[in-house]
């Protein structure tokens, strides 16, 4: 069988990402928030010319202009609706719990806003007529049936959006081998493995390489949510990719443009955020990372060496 697989691959009901949770009227920024993203433009890493088998080698994606993500109606954080849910489904090591627990902080940092890790539920909710045996000899979990029988329409009063973290593998649909993830991003509602961003197994020694795919992965695809669209600007978090080894070359940054566009839908502190950022990435050792983040932060009016 084809070997066929992306970070996530279904867009579902697309259109729908225009989702009403409240628009500023004014758009424009401080000046120093003006300041902030023009000086930033400078740490923007160039895209290198895409390569058969890369995203944008197979997808001709036009990226999205700040101007054309203000058109949008997008999800939106209000007086009501302010928490991000991640839900833990399955059998995890305790390993696997830093990794969720990490994340859980990390995106809180990333969004600026309330991140609640659930408790870790059964996958025994899952039938045999939605599992099955991967060509590894693992068992895998239908994706799509996560989404509609156990996600949709539970999502906290207070939610913004609610992402399943699988312990197990997964798949979208019988011919393909395996799914990073699956969303449906009107439903605000998606679910994302850990199985292969591990390598199969954990262990302190791929402990890191885990965290940084799982930063990546679950902060794009919540971005997704937040009306994102893949980013085409620059080397970005955003950037859809075809493979883990295309996803690794990718930093945990979002590029100048795609900050700024989450800002508008935010408004949180630039400072704080960047700060935030920072110190995560250094207390894990996430070198490439921090020094992103700093030299943002460095960008900002009156910013001395962290």
């Amino acid at each position: 069988m084809l070997l066929r697989f992306c970070r996530i691959v279904l867009l579902l009901g697309f259109p729908g990402l225009m989702l009403a949770c409240g628009l500023f009227a004014d758009a424009d920024f401080s000046p120093e928030a003006r300041a902030y993203f023009a000086a930033i433009k400078a740490n923007d890493l160039p895209l290198k010319k895409p390569q058969p088998g890369e995203w944008l080698y197979e997808n001709q994606e036009p990226g999205q202009t700040l101007k054309q993500y203000q058109q949008l109606r997008i999800v939106r954080p209000d007086s009501v609706r302010h928490t991000l849910y991640l839900l833990p489904v399955g059998r995890f090591s305790p390993l696997q719990q830093q990794v969720l627990q990490a994340t859980r902080q990390y995106l809180q940092s990333f969004f600026q806003l309330p991140v609640v890790l659930l408790p870790t539920v059964s996958d025994t909710f899952v039938p045999k007529t939605a599992r099955r045996r991967g060509t590894d000899g693992q068992e895998q979990l239908l994706a799509p049936y996560i989404l509609s029988q156990r996600l949709n329409g539970q999502i906290p009063p207070n939610g913004l959006a609610l992402m399943a973290l699988s312990a197990q593998d997964l798949y979208p649909k019988p011919e393909w081998n395996y799914v990073f993830g699956l969303a449906s991003y009107p439903d605000r509602v998606g679910v994302t493995s850990v199985y292969r961003l591990q390598d199969m197994q954990l262990t302190s020694r791929n402990y890191t390489r885990c965290l940084t795919r799982l930063l990546g992965i679950s902060s794009h695809e919540l971005g997704h949510m937040f009306s994102l669209r893949h980013c085409t600007h620059a080397l970005c978090v955003m950037n859809g990719t075809n493979s883990l080894a295309e996803t690794d070359s990718k930093p945990n940054r979002l590029c100048s443009q795609c900050q700024s566009k989450l800002y508008w839908a935010c408004r949180y502190d630039n400072r704080q955020r960047l700060q935030d950022l920072s110190d995560f990435f250094r207390t894990h050792q996430l070198k490439r990372d921090a020094s992103l983040a700093i030299r943002d932060l460095k960008c900002l009016p009156g910013q001395v060496q962290p």
